[in-house]
């Protein structure tokens, strides 16, 4: 599997490869060459903004809303309209 460098040394981590690591944007990689030569890439751990074993302060609020507006009439609101 091929990827380009680009000119500020930087490439794309192929999908099957990000897939199999459980990669996601923030994540923090770690690179090593071993023997033989060859590249290695571990996930090194918890995102770079967040201190392990810290929840993430949105998580409890995900999903909660149970304020029932229409669209219409939020924006009406926001905007001032009456």
């Amino acid at each position: 599997m091929s990827t380009t460098l680009t000119s500020k040394g930087q490439v794309t981590i192929p999908k099957q490869i990000r897939d199999v690591l459980n990669l996601v944007p923030g994540c923090l990689v770690d690179f090593a060459v071993n023997l033989e030569g060859d590249v290695v890439i571990h996930k090194a751990g918890a995102l770079p903004h967040r201190k392990p074993g810290k929840p993430d302060r949105f998580e409890s609020a995900r999903g909660k809303a149970d304020v029932k507006w229409r669209t219409d009439d939020l924006m009406a609101l926001l905007r001032g309209e009456d």
